[in-house]
């Protein structure tokens, strides 16, 4: 079974187990002897962790990938079409929110309300002037 220990291969591969450690790191990450004799057993730990817990997400983001691609192929004809990933909207923060507003009305207080003009101005864009029918 994949993921639990063989007790016959780890016999076999004790003393070589620095060589498969550092092929690992080679192969992977591109170390150099001295690159991989400069870790700490924590560090190598953790690397691998991270590296595990890397391939996990992407084995996993490629999956849903698949899947929704092949969803999509087979949908139903004018069904609608599945995004991979979904919009959320974060929520606001409501002083962040309330301090910007404090700035806007206190910069039209001093300056009027063409400081959207002057914005635009500033990035090269020209607003259309609205033509009112009468």
């Amino acid at each position: 079974m994949h993921g639990e220990p063989d007790p016959e291969y780890e016999k076999i591969a004790e003393p070589y187990r620095k060589d498969i450690d550092f092929a690992f790191f080679a192969v992977n990450f591109g170390y150099s002897r001295k690159d991989y004799e400069d870790l700490t057993p924590r560090e190598a730990l953790f690397i691998r962790k991270a590296w595990e817990d890397k391939l996990v997400s992407d084995n996993t983001l490629m999956r849903n990938a698949v899947l929704n691609a092949v969803s999509n192929a087979l949908r139903k004809k004018n069904a609608r079409f599945r995004e991979l990933w979904k919009k959320v909207q974060a929520p606001v923060d409501m002083e962040s929110a309330k301090e910007n507003m404090r700035i806007v009305s206190e910069i039209e207080e001093k300056e009027g309300k063409n400081w959207v003009d002057k914005i635009l101005q500033a990035n090269g864009i020209r607003r259309e002037k609205v033509k009112h029918g009468g």
